[in-house]
């Protein structure tokens, strides 16, 4: 599996409500950092604890990739999608959609997940204050 396939797989699983934590690397050496529409999680355990509490408390994911762009080199890869995002609160049913921006940074791990994120930014233009 290349960094290209890494990411649409990222999305397959987001789309289905599957764990999204064995995406991203173990700390080791460095800080695994994702950004989010609302939330910054530093470390590999915050980012997954954060995106299991995602997953528990949302459905129906839209994950529509418009522009995906990714660069391998010597172990390492980058990318930058424009996606359009929606999900409903699994709370409360509302429904939420974003044209978000995505970029971030893979490392080739050698794993049984070859590529892994090591940084990801999400953002959108939109107000979130609603």
């Amino acid at each position: 599996m290349n960094a290209t396939e890494t990411i649409e797989a990222y999305y397959a699983a987001l789309r289905a409500g599957d764990p999204l934590g064995p995406f991203f690397a173990a700390d080791g050496d460095r800080e695994v950092v994702k950004f989010g529409i609302s939330e910054r999680l530093v470390g590999t355990e915050a980012v997954r604890a954060g995106l299991r509490g995602q997953t528990e408390t949302t459905t129906d994911w839209t994950v529509e990739s418009r522009a995906l762009r990714v660069t391998e080199r010597e172990g390492y890869a980058w990318f930058s999608d424009d996606v359009r995002l929606c999900w409903t609160d699994a709370e409360g049913g509302d429904r939420h959609e974003y044209d978000t921006r995505w970029s971030g940074t893979l490392e080739a791990t050698g794993r049984e997940r070859p590529w892994q994120f090591v940084g990801m930014h999400v953002s959108t233009a939109d107000d979130l204050r609603g």
